[in-house]
């Protein structure tokens, strides 16, 4: 994997990494919607690849293939952010069904059900779930909710704390705390879904296989999870972060 000079040979490393790759944008493209492109995420990987082989020093074994996997994945989330790919209108339905969930389950007192949702919403239940499908890749959190409708950053409006961005936030231990709180508290379904996706790495066909639904069905309990988990924690962000600057303030 070397030059006869001694440097990493790029052409080798290029192709010996390239099904990295191609895996880790296999396993996004089952969290994000029809409109991003398979190789759209390649080609922002292989840019994260040459990164990682231009800047690792210590060999290119399995501890690059971690390195690399960090910086491939980022590479290709940083192109999704730059392409804003779920559309604002999209965004806005999800945002008033989080509301919906939070209202319900604090009158209810319990995770409210697929069809008690879309009755709240004004929906029909298979207009709901065509929403949920469309909204495939919703993510727990966005930039944008660290962000104010004016020049007033998040931050800036809850904290003096200058050392507070977004990744401290989240990495914040009572965040971590009440993600897990979440986690516990959604439906069995998604629970389990939940767990063959990121703790068994299934995609969504062999979760479907699993649980003895579709694809798509499997599509529907992903959005609609991670929807509940915003409902919660995106709420806990300010709480969860002032404890923090409370602790290191002594």
């Amino acid at each position: 994997m070397y030059t006869a000079a001694g440097q990493p040979d790029r052409d080798q490393l290029v192709q010996r990494f390239m099904p990295l790759v191609k895996r880790i944008a296999y396993h996004l493209m089952a969290r994000l919607p029809p409109s991003v492109q398979f190789d759209d995420l390649v080609q922002n990987g292989m840019l994260g690849l040459l990164d990682a082989i231009d800047r690792f020093q210590e060999g290119f074994g399995a501890q690059f293939e971690t390195y690399a996997t960090q910086r491939v994945r980022g590479a290709m989330l940083d192109g999704l952010r730059e392409n804003d790919w779920l559309p604002r209108n999209l965004r806005r339905e999800l945002r008033r069904i989080e509301t919906t969930i939070n209202q319900l389950e604090h009158e209810q007192g319990r995770a409210p059900s697929e069809k008690e949702l879309a009755d709240a919403l004004g929906m029909s239940l298979t207009d709901y779930q065509r929403t949920l499908q469309e909204a495939r890749g919703h993510q727990i959190v966005y930039y944008e909710d660290f962000s104010g409708s004016g020049d007033e950053d998040f931050l800036e409006r809850h904290f003096t704390d200058n050392e507070a961005d977004p990744v401290s936030i989240l990495e914040d231990r009572g965040v971590k705390e009440q993600l897990v709180q979440a986690i516990g508290l959604l439906p069995e379904r998604e629970k389990m879904m939940m767990a063959l996706y990121y703790e068994q790495d299934l995609n969504l066909r062999e979760i479907g296989e699993v649980m003895g639904v579709t694809e798509s069905r499997v599509c529907q309990l992903h959005t609609q999870a991670i929807a509940r988990l915003r409902s919660r924690i995106v709420g806990e962000v300010p709480a969860a972060t002032k404890r923090r600057k409370e602790k290191a303030g002594g």
